[in-house]
């Protein structure tokens, strides 16, 4: 059971953060309408909803989470768990590397609103164009309609994008983005936007999404996949786990002219982001979180809503009340309500609509 919702940068910056459930740029079958009828299909989602249970399964659920909750874990260990909460994620990706989790394909089917809007246009044009082909893949998107996007990486971004990147000041750019500025017939302040361009990472974008927790890339990469052909975009994303950041920018697929990985604590309000303040249009949030203490989510969704820009868009998911892995607990690794600590030492808490 997964949590899924969306926040505009002006409702963030409210008191009372009202989530967008509906809206006309959702895809045609939107969340909360998608019930499995035929198991064939059943991979065709990364989730299926309206599922119902029945007042038994309820209460069942309630007694397992009174249950695992009963005994909490000493308060000397919380605060070790808090104190140490990189060095636990960094043994974590030390021993797994990119191998626990796998890329979601899903994202543009739960998330469409990550991309620009023409880039949406163009995709919904472009699948309507290709309906009988059968896809055999949990992308949303078919194969011929993006060249390269299912080719090994490395040998990808060296064809397209090695013989045109140049390297300012430890970043690459695209040289045909510093070109169209030397090109404009108005010149005059060509080599001012040209100093901007290369003032930070990603400057010379006019459409910029930043992935929050970012790990080994599993969202990174599928999200390059479709707009590494997209002028005018750019990708950050961020870890507070060295070794995760380490994992992205060694990938074959990772390219600094179209993304910037960077590490960093969401959790540290003093610590100033590679970029300056609203001239995000998406920050994505995905099961990042819940691994943060319930007493420092709400700051921390502050100090990311000042990053958007006016109507720009905070997208969430997250582990659901009652989710599976809530109820396999044992006693003795809850923090506190809801709140739980894996064997491993990373955390966990799962929400309600009303934690908003």
């Amino acid at each position: 059971m997964n949590f899924i919702t969306r926040f505009s940068a002006l409702c963030l910056r409210k008191s009372e953060m009202q989530p967008r459930y509906w809206s006309s740029r959702r895809p045609a079958v939107p969340l909360g309408s998608r019930i499995l009828t035929d198991p064939s299909k059943v991979f065709e989602h990364n989730m299926w909803d309206h599922m119902e249970w029945s007042q038994e399964e309820e209460e069942h659920a309630k007694d397992k989470t009174a249950e695992n909750s009963l005994v909490k874990v000493r308060l000397e260990d919380q605060d070790k768990y808090e104190r140490e909460a990189s060095k636990y994620w960094n043994e974590f990706y030390k021993t797994h590397k990119n191998n626990f989790f796998k890329d979601r394909n899903w994202l543009f089917l739960e998330f469409p609103e990550i991309l620009p809007e023409k880039k949406r246009e163009e995709l919904k044009a472009e699948e309507k164009s290709s309906e009988p082909t059968k896809i055999n893949s949990t992308s949303s998107f078919p194969r011929q309609d993006f060249p390269g996007m299912f080719e090994e990486g490395k040998e990808y971004w060296e064809k397209n994008y090695g013989e045109d990147s140049t390297s300012v000041q430890g970043h690459t750019y695209n040289k045909n983005q510093a070109r169209s500025l030397t090109d404009n017939p108005h010149g005059k302040n060509c080599r001012e936007q040209l100093s901007n361009l290369e003032s930070f990472p990603g400057g010379g974008a006019t459409y910029r999404i930043l992935e929050v927790g970012c790990g080994a890339g599993n969202s990174v990469f599928p999200i390059l996949k479709v707009l590494c052909n997209t002028p005018g975009t750019f990708l950050y994303c961020c870890d507070f786990a060295s070794g995760a950041v380490e994992l992205v920018k060694s990938h074959s697929s990772y390219n600094s002219a179209w993304c910037f990985a960077f590490v960093h604590d969401v959790c540290d309000d003093a610590l100033p982001y590679p970029f300056p303040d609203e001239i995000l249009d998406v920050i994505l949030l995905v099961f990042v979180l819940s691994a943060i203490h319930p007493d420092r989510m709400q700051k921390v969704v502050n100090r990311l809503a000042k990053l958007l820009k006016p109507g720009g868009m905070l997208l969430f998911r997250d582990y659901g009340r009652y989710d599976t892995a809530q109820l396999r607990f044992k006693k003795g690794h809850c923090l506190s309500e809801n709140f739980y600590v894996r064997g491993d030492g990373t955390r966990v808490y799962f929400f309600t609509k009303e934690n908003r």
